[in-house]
């Protein structure tokens, strides 16, 4: 096994997106957030680790597969972002039936036998729940930190804290909380079609549980653009886009970006000759 470049020693920026179930948009935000954050001028890696799951590739249009070169793989590119995915290697939309060892040896590939080169923000698209993948990952990345997506219903509110609570337990930091499908705009009204507060409850119960302050940080509303984008593999973030959804994912985006690289604490390498 080859060295993991993102250990304790990591310069790159790493978010773990997770939620507590499936259906919440997490994948559709993840890669319109990489996007996103590529348009603005970062250097983005996402890695889809819904290995159960994957969406990633067909959300970015990507139909190559990583390229080999000596040891190390070359991920594909799609709208300046690298992208690594388990549905690169599966043929014909095969499903994968694979038990945690494997899960885990597939994680650690995608880490370390993957040329991500330098870096500023790694997005890791995570299965939804609270198995063998998140806690893999959350040894694996030291550095990262949560981003919990969540619908405004209070029931739903309730299973996402586990996801967040999950990478307490394994030392990762929440740096925030997306209510996804916040409301739906028409004739200028916000209609909260799912309630309302769901966002604002997981991000007050994550900081009392964590002791730091944990943010709502965005509040995407419905969007049919949002979601023809993902099902045509050209995601609403990749365009100049003035619809309500995109601009709040952009906002997001600008406040990942702002985290700038991890140099606090580290020794430059400057010859005071």
């Amino acid at each position: 096994m080859r060295h993991n470049p993102f250990d304790k020693d990591t310069l790159t920026n790493i978010f773990l997106v997770g939620s507590g179930k499936g259906g919440v948009g997490k994948s559709t935000l993840t890669a319109n957030l990489a996007v996103a954050l590529a348009s603005q001028g970062n250097k983005v890696g996402l890695i889809d680790a819904d290995i159960f799951g994957f969406s990633i590739p067909g959300q970015l249009g990507i139909t190559d597969k990583p390229t080999r070169v000596d040891e190390l793989m070359l991920p594909p590119v799609a709208f300046g972002v690298k992208v690594i995915s388990i549905g690169m290697f599966v043929d014909d939309n095969k499903p994968v039936a694979w038990r945690g060892p494997m899960l885990h040896r597939a994680i650690e590939q995608f880490l370390s036998d993957v040329y991500w080169g330098d870096l500023d923000v790694l997005l890791v698209d995570l299965p939804p729940g609270t198995g063998d993948v998140a806690i893999s990952l959350g040894q694996l990345l030291p550095t990262a930190k949560t981003i919990v997506v969540t619908t405004p219903q209070l029931s739903a509110s309730e299973v996402a804290e586990r996801s967040g609570a999950v990478g307490l337990q394994t030392g990762q930091a929440v740096f925030g909380v997306i209510e996804n499908m916040s409301y739906l705009e028409q004739g200028g009204k916000k209609i909260e079609l799912f309630g309302h507060g769901g966002g604002e409850k997981v991000a007050a119960s994550l900081a009392k549980l964590s002791g730091a302050e944990v943010r709502l940080i965005g509040q995407v509303p419905i969007s049919v653009a949002l979601r023809e984008g993902s099902d045509t593999g050209k995601p609403l973030c990749a365009e100049d886009s003035k619809d309500a959804a995109a601009i709040e994912i952009h906002k997001i985006a600008s406040l990942i970006a702002k985290q700038g690289r991890l140099l606090a604490g580290r020794k430059l390498n400057l010859d005071p000759k």
